[in-house]
């Protein structure tokens, strides 16, 4: 197959890509404005039309969407083609509780697998490869999107989603995976776990394609050596459509935006300024393609720096850095988005203060999340019997709420401390960036 999945687009001039991106981006306002009372309404009260915008040096007019936005028009005030035409849903945690939920048409499935071929091909995937997809199923963009890319590209596809190390490695070894696809913390589990089960090199893995949490470049060296493979990273976000936004080539310089769908800008998170490129900022997509869901102008609160300059992959696509931090307070735990807001919620309705702290670490290149939470008088004077019980509560409660469990450890009032009268919420001692 070569080394790209779609060439003509994915190696097209510069010029010509901007041209492309310009026309997709007038039809998609069009489309949008027509379609979404909801964004129409941002568009008049910034006092634009879709006459206004020719191309892609207007899209600076444009409003801002927002996980605030999604959240406020939940569930179907962002949709913008009938339900009738729409085939598939996706959804990630929302900031309070209330979950970002995703449209598709077969089309919007069809171009989103496009992106997810694009980024096997550039780890060397063809189809004389078995893709191994350990990445969640289900709700989650990360298995469905690698899974309809594997088979895009004629793959065998091992549908495996998360958990159950054992069989994984069984039929990663008797099945002859030639690349893994999953998160990088689970990668590096089951690099140790393969060593110590002794089938490490029985194992034919030479590529993996790894996103969905941060991780660092001393990671990526230790799976490479644990696992004798290359790892890629790809980029994504639910609402976008998920993995395959951006992903990495042999070169390992940066991710490539898949420009054809996605116009992306770097701002300045305070003033919402569009920076000049090679800044660091906050970046900010357009999805030009999607016909159920299009984010114009969403803001990922993602820190990134952009690189223009020709790859020699040949891509001419512009490169991404990897996320350098957030701009926000959502954390990524174990691939998941929690918000530090989410925590306060669950507190606050076990009749708790809201003095807590949050502690993240990666102990075993597994993410480990303990909430210390102070105690009311009456809860300190209690019976040790009941603070367990308090404490067994809280964490079903955090689990309802976002589908991963945390330690509680709940401590003596007033012990939690305070820098300049407030509490610092959140320590984060990964060593992600």
């Amino acid at each position: 197959m070569g080394k790209y999945y779609q060439p003509e687009i994915e190696t097209m001039p510069r010029e010509q890509l901007k041209a492309l991106q310009s026309e997709r981006l007038v039809q998609q306002i069009h489309h949008v404005y027509e379609n979404v009372p909801y964004y129409r309404a941002k568009m008049e009260q910034a006092g634009v039309t879709p006459e206004d915008i020719h191309g892609i040096e207007d899209l600076h007019k444009l409003p801002f969407l927002s996980k605030n936005d999604l959240r406020d028009a939940y569930p179907y005030g962002l949709l913008a083609k009938p339900l009738k035409d729409c085939v598939r849903i996706q959804s990630t945690s929302g900031t309070t509780g209330r979950r970002v939920v995703a449209f598709y048409t077969q089309h919007d499935i069809d171009l989103w697998e496009d992106c997810c071929a694009r980024a096997i091909v550039a780890a060397g995937g063809s189809n004389e490869d078995v893709v191994q997809v350990c990445y969640g199923y289900g709700l989650f963009t990360g298995g469905p999107g690698l899974n309809g890319g594997s088979h895009k590209v004629g793959s065998l596809t091992l549908p495996m989603s998360s958990g159950n190390t054992e069989r994984q490695l069984q039929f990663m070894e008797d099945l002859e995976a030639t690349i893994l696809c999953c998160t990088p913390s689970y990668a590096l589990y089951l690099a140790e776990s393969a060593i110590e089960s002794g089938v490490r090199d029985r194992l034919k893995l030479r590529a993996g394609i790894f996103g969905a949490e941060a991780w660092t470049e001393e990671m990526r060296h230790d799976i490479e050596d644990k696992l004798g493979i290359k790892a890629y990273d790809i980029y994504g976000l639910t609402e976008l459509s998920g993995p395959g936004v951006s992903f990495e080539c042999e070169e390992q310089k940066g991710m490539h935006v898949n420009e054809d769908h996605f116009i992306v800008e770097i701002i300045d998170p305070e003033t919402g300024e569009v920076l000049p490129e090679g800044s660091k900022g906050e970046l900010v997509f357009t999805s030009i393609t999607k016909e159920a869901f299009p984010m114009i102008r969403y803001r990922t609160r993602d820190i990134c720096v952009l690189n223009p300059t020709p790859c020699s992959c040949g891509r001419t696509h512009i490169r991404m850095s990897k996320p350098m931090g957030r701009s926000d307070d959502m954390l990524i735990i174990r691939g998941v988005n929690v918000f530090p807001s989410q925590i306060e919620t669950v507190l606050l309705n076990q009749g708790m203060p809201a003095n807590y702290q949050i502690i993240i670490d990666r102990v075993n290149n597994t993410d480990t999340f303990d909430i210390e939470v102070e105690m009311t008088d009456a809860l300190f004077a209690d019976s040790v019997a009941a603070i367990a019980n308090k404490e067994k509560e809280i964490i079903a409660a955090l689990r309802a709420m976002l589908g991963i469990s945390a330690k509680v450890h709940l401590v003596a009032p007033k012990s939690i401390t305070r820098s300049e009268g407030k509490a610092v919420r959140v320590v984060d001692k990964r060593k992600l960036y």
